[in-house]
Protein backbone atom coordinates (compact mmCIF):
# COMPACT_ATOMS: atom_id res chain seq x y z
CA UNK A 1 0.00 0.00 0.00
CA UNK A 2 1.03 3.52 -0.84
CA UNK A 3 2.33 5.60 2.06
CA UNK A 4 2.89 8.72 0.60
CA UNK A 5 0.88 10.89 -1.39
CA UNK A 6 2.06 14.24 -3.92
CA UNK A 7 0.05 17.21 -3.36
CA UNK A 8 -0.54 20.65 -4.46
CA UNK A 9 -3.01 23.80 -3.71
CA UNK A 10 -4.26 25.38 -6.98
CA UNK A 11 -7.50 27.27 -7.31
CA UNK A 12 -9.54 25.38 -10.33
CA UNK A 13 -10.03 27.28 -13.57
CA UNK A 14 -13.68 28.01 -15.28
CA UNK A 15 -13.53 26.01 -18.73
CA UNK A 16 -14.45 29.01 -20.79
CA UNK A 17 -10.61 30.05 -19.42
CA UNK A 18 -9.12 27.37 -20.16
CA UNK A 19 -10.49 26.89 -23.44
CA UNK A 20 -9.54 30.65 -24.66
CA UNK A 21 -6.02 29.98 -23.40
CA UNK A 22 -5.78 27.11 -25.03
CA UNK A 23 -6.87 28.83 -28.55
CA UNK A 24 -3.01 30.93 -27.85
CA UNK A 25 -1.21 27.61 -27.78
CA UNK A 26 -1.01 27.21 -31.80
CA UNK A 27 1.33 30.25 -31.95
CA UNK A 28 3.79 28.37 -30.00
CA UNK A 29 3.27 24.83 -31.90
CA UNK A 30 7.14 23.43 -32.11
CA UNK A 31 8.25 19.73 -31.91
CA UNK A 32 9.71 20.11 -28.63
CA UNK A 33 6.41 21.28 -27.12
CA UNK A 34 4.32 19.10 -24.75
CA UNK A 35 1.50 20.96 -24.45
CA UNK A 36 -0.50 20.17 -20.76
CA UNK A 37 -4.07 18.63 -21.39
CA UNK A 38 -7.06 20.86 -20.54
CA UNK A 39 -7.80 18.96 -17.49
CA UNK A 40 -4.65 19.88 -15.93
CA UNK A 41 -4.69 23.56 -16.51
CA UNK A 42 -4.72 25.14 -12.93
CA UNK A 43 -3.63 28.31 -11.04
CA UNK A 44 -0.73 26.94 -8.32
CA UNK A 45 -1.03 28.85 -5.11
CA UNK A 46 1.53 26.21 -3.33
CA UNK A 47 3.27 22.71 -4.38
CA UNK A 48 3.55 20.80 -1.26
CA UNK A 49 4.84 17.70 -2.30
CA UNK A 50 5.18 14.33 -1.66
CA UNK A 51 3.65 13.53 2.32
CA UNK A 52 2.91 10.81 4.60
CA UNK A 53 -0.37 9.80 3.86
CA UNK A 54 -1.19 10.12 7.46
CA UNK A 55 -0.64 13.85 7.22
CA UNK A 56 -3.91 14.49 4.72
CA UNK A 57 -6.24 15.46 7.41
CA UNK A 58 -3.85 17.88 9.28
CA UNK A 59 -3.32 19.38 5.80
CA UNK A 60 -7.08 19.41 5.38
CA UNK A 61 -7.39 21.35 8.75
CA UNK A 62 -4.56 24.02 7.75
CA UNK A 63 -5.96 24.62 4.09
CA UNK A 64 -9.63 25.04 5.24
CA UNK A 65 -8.93 27.40 8.06
CA UNK A 66 -6.09 29.61 5.93
CA UNK A 67 -9.22 29.55 3.28
CA UNK A 68 -11.46 30.93 5.82
CA UNK A 69 -9.45 34.08 6.69
CA UNK A 70 -8.75 34.88 2.84
CA UNK A 71 -11.56 36.79 0.78
CA UNK A 72 -12.22 35.72 -2.38
CA UNK A 73 -10.15 37.81 -5.20
CA UNK A 74 -10.13 38.25 -8.95
CA UNK A 75 -6.81 37.79 -11.03
CA UNK A 76 -6.22 40.01 -14.50
CA UNK A 77 -4.78 38.32 -17.20
CA UNK A 78 -1.52 40.19 -18.54
CA UNK A 79 -0.31 37.63 -21.18
CA UNK A 80 0.60 34.52 -22.47
CA UNK A 81 5.07 33.85 -22.90
CA UNK A 82 7.43 31.51 -22.59
CA UNK A 83 8.77 31.92 -19.35
CA UNK A 84 10.08 31.86 -16.58
CA UNK A 85 13.19 33.46 -18.46
CA UNK A 86 12.70 34.82 -21.68
CA UNK A 87 15.79 34.16 -22.82
CA UNK A 88 16.14 30.38 -21.28
CA UNK A 89 12.06 29.56 -21.41
CA UNK A 90 11.32 26.38 -19.60
CA UNK A 91 7.87 26.63 -20.57
CA UNK A 92 4.52 28.53 -22.25
CA UNK A 93 2.73 30.35 -19.00
CA UNK A 94 -0.36 32.44 -19.10
CA UNK A 95 1.09 35.32 -16.41
CA UNK A 96 -2.01 37.63 -14.73
CA UNK A 97 -1.10 40.49 -13.16
CA UNK A 98 0.52 40.85 -9.70
CA UNK A 99 -2.12 40.80 -7.28
CA UNK A 100 -2.02 41.36 -3.17
CA UNK A 101 -4.22 38.92 -2.13
CA UNK A 102 -2.93 35.93 -4.77
CA UNK A 103 0.47 36.97 -2.57
CA UNK A 104 -0.92 36.58 0.46
CA UNK A 105 -3.00 33.61 0.08
CA UNK A 106 -0.31 31.72 -1.58
CA UNK A 107 2.93 33.20 1.07
CA UNK A 108 0.18 31.74 4.00
CA UNK A 109 0.02 28.67 2.51
CA UNK A 110 3.74 28.33 2.16
CA UNK A 111 4.65 29.21 5.43
CA UNK A 112 2.23 27.09 7.27
CA UNK A 113 2.57 23.92 4.86
CA UNK A 114 6.29 24.22 3.98
CA UNK A 115 8.76 21.96 5.78
CA UNK A 116 11.33 24.19 4.81
CA UNK A 117 12.85 26.78 7.33
CA UNK A 118 13.11 29.61 5.42
CA UNK A 119 10.68 28.66 1.93
CA UNK A 120 10.77 30.97 -1.25
CA UNK A 121 7.85 33.61 -0.81
CA UNK A 122 8.01 35.02 -4.98
CA UNK A 123 4.54 33.97 -5.75
CA UNK A 124 3.47 35.13 -9.39
CA UNK A 125 -0.09 34.42 -10.34
CA UNK A 126 0.11 31.93 -13.87
CA UNK A 127 -0.87 29.30 -15.65
CA UNK A 128 1.23 26.67 -17.25
CA UNK A 129 0.25 25.97 -20.50
CA UNK A 130 3.24 24.01 -21.85
CA UNK A 131 6.77 22.70 -21.21
CA UNK A 132 9.53 22.10 -23.52
CA UNK A 133 11.55 18.85 -23.84
CA UNK A 134 14.03 18.98 -21.52
CA UNK A 135 16.61 17.20 -23.74
CA UNK A 136 15.95 19.62 -26.66
CA UNK A 137 16.86 23.47 -26.78
CA UNK A 138 14.13 25.78 -26.45
CA UNK A 139 12.63 27.26 -29.59
CA UNK A 140 13.68 30.69 -30.66
CA UNK A 141 11.76 34.05 -31.15
CA UNK A 142 8.86 32.61 -29.14
CA UNK A 143 5.69 35.33 -29.52
CA UNK A 144 4.10 37.41 -26.23
CA UNK A 145 0.61 36.97 -26.48
CA UNK A 146 -2.22 39.37 -25.32
CA UNK A 147 -5.87 39.84 -25.27
CA UNK A 148 -7.89 42.21 -27.01
CA UNK A 149 -10.61 40.68 -24.70
CA UNK A 150 -9.99 41.36 -20.92
CA UNK A 151 -9.51 38.24 -19.26
CA UNK A 152 -10.16 37.04 -15.88
CA UNK A 153 -10.00 34.51 -13.18
CA UNK A 154 -12.24 34.88 -10.17
CA UNK A 155 -10.37 33.02 -7.29
CA UNK A 156 -13.03 31.69 -4.83
CA UNK A 157 -11.59 28.97 -3.43
CA UNK A 158 -8.71 26.55 -2.91
CA UNK A 159 -8.64 22.94 -4.16
CA UNK A 160 -6.49 20.20 -2.76
CA UNK A 161 -5.02 17.87 -5.37
CA UNK A 162 -3.22 14.71 -5.76
CA UNK A 163 -0.73 14.73 -8.47
CA UNK A 164 0.44 10.99 -9.93
CA UNK A 165 2.92 10.99 -12.10
CA UNK A 166 2.15 8.94 -15.48
CA UNK A 167 3.22 9.50 -18.94
CA UNK A 168 2.68 11.48 -21.21
CA UNK A 169 1.31 13.41 -18.58
CA UNK A 170 0.76 13.44 -14.78
CA UNK A 171 -2.86 12.82 -13.97
CA UNK A 172 -4.53 15.26 -11.39
CA UNK A 173 -7.44 14.58 -9.64
CA UNK A 174 -8.85 16.94 -7.07
CA UNK A 175 -9.19 16.06 -3.29
CA UNK A 176 -11.01 18.63 -1.52
CA UNK A 177 -12.20 22.13 -2.05
CA UNK A 178 -12.41 25.18 0.36
CA UNK A 179 -14.38 27.99 -0.41
CA UNK A 180 -12.73 31.71 0.64
CA UNK A 181 -13.96 33.67 2.94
Amino acid sequence: MKDTIRLFLAAILPEALKEKLQEQLQAFEHSHTKFIPKQNLHLTLYFIGNVPLAQLESIKQVVEEIAKHHQPFTLRYAQTEPGPHQRKPRLIWARFEPDAAFESLSKQLTLKLSDQPNPVLKPLPHVTLARFRKDKPAPKDLPVITSEEPLELHVNGIALWQSELASPHPVYTVIDAYPLG
